[in-house]
């Protein structure tokens, strides 16, 4: 049976590169000591700024960042046979715009860039007893759902976070062939309690795929204004949880899951489905990916 065993990375960013890249470098090692063919990091991962200002001055270019020339060193000082693919959120800076991309970044066994996708969907809420957090202070959205491309453990759909409440992305993802969905997080503590797990749930049994999320977890700064829900999980397309971190600490973790893809081709997990769904709907074919209708979260 064709069974691809994935890593799953949590971790605890702050606004420092060079220590945030030596954690994931870290996890990277883990993953590839574990067998693992993929790892897959937090969004966010190269750093987590106090305010949108700071989050804007710390975006480098990712040829010249701290951040990703650290973790290359990490990935290629690992023997070439041994070493797994990377997904990595970052930021991006945007030219001549005080705003930066939040972008998801898929590397080879090189180090070197094949796919990047620029989040969509932005978070802008005001949280009844808890923080506001508006994203698109500091953050330009993205506007391309991309093609789902290979890798070692199926064919994989990128999104990002917040991108994980709309689910016509995801959807849409699924029709263009996606076989995995990953949504590299930071939720807040508050949504994550509520949410987390019911949305990665869901999204799977919607698609009829593995959903991967890796997560942000724990105090990102001294002041504590900034706190990360956590539990890393990989759901797979019966919304079955098959693998999730614990909740107990903020130190970086990997959790491991095999993903098998045997069982997506032989339509164990009733691909039917999505066929009768998407037969009796316009939703994939005509789902309007960017903000052409206000939508609202009521938490």
């Amino acid at each position: 049976m064709k069974k691809t065993l994935a890593a799953v990375g949590q971790l605890c960013s702050t606004a420092s590169l060079r220590e945030n890249a030596a954690s994931a470098g870290r996890l990277i090692r883990q993953a590839s000591e574990s067998g693992a063919k993929v790892v897959f990091l937090p969004e966010a991962s190269d750093y987590i700024g106090g305010s949108a200002e700071e989050t804007v001055s710390l975006a480098q270019n990712v040829d010249e960042s701290e951040f990703m020339k650290g973790i290359r060193a990490h990935l290629l000082d690992i023997p070439e046979d041994r070493r797994p693919e990377i997904s990595v959120g970052v930021h991006e800076p945007v030219e001549n715009e005080d705003r930066v991309k939040n972008t998801l970044l898929w590397l080879d066994r090189r180090g070197q860039i094949k796919h990047r996708y620029q989040k969509i969907h932005l978070f802008d809420v005001d949280i009844a007893n808890g923080p506001i957090l508006k994203e698109s202070r500091s953050v330009q959205p993205g506007t391309e759902v991309i093609k789902p491309f290979d890798t070692p453990v199926g064919k994989l759909g990128p999104a990002i976070c917040y991108d994980i409440r709309f689910p016509e992305h995801a959807l849409r993802l699924r029709s263009l062939g996606a076989q995995i969905i990953q949504f590299p997080s930071a939720f807040t503590v508050r949504t994550g309690q509520a949410h987390w797990e019911v949305l990665a749930r869901a999204r799977a049994i919607d698609t009829q795929c593995y959903v991967v999320m890796p997560a942000q977890v724990g105090m990102h700064s001294a002041d504590g204004k900034r706190h990360s829900y956590g539990h890393s999980l990989v759901v797979d397309p019966w919304g079955t949880v098959v693998a999730q971190a614990p909740d107990i600490t903020s130190d970086p973790c990997i959790i491991l899951a095999e993903i098998d893809l045997d069982s997506l081709q032989k339509g164990k997990f009733s691909p039917m489905f999505f066929k009768l769904y998407t037969n009796n709907s316009s939703t994939c074919k005509h789902a309007a990916m960017g903000p052409t209708k206000t939508r609202y979260l009521w938490i």
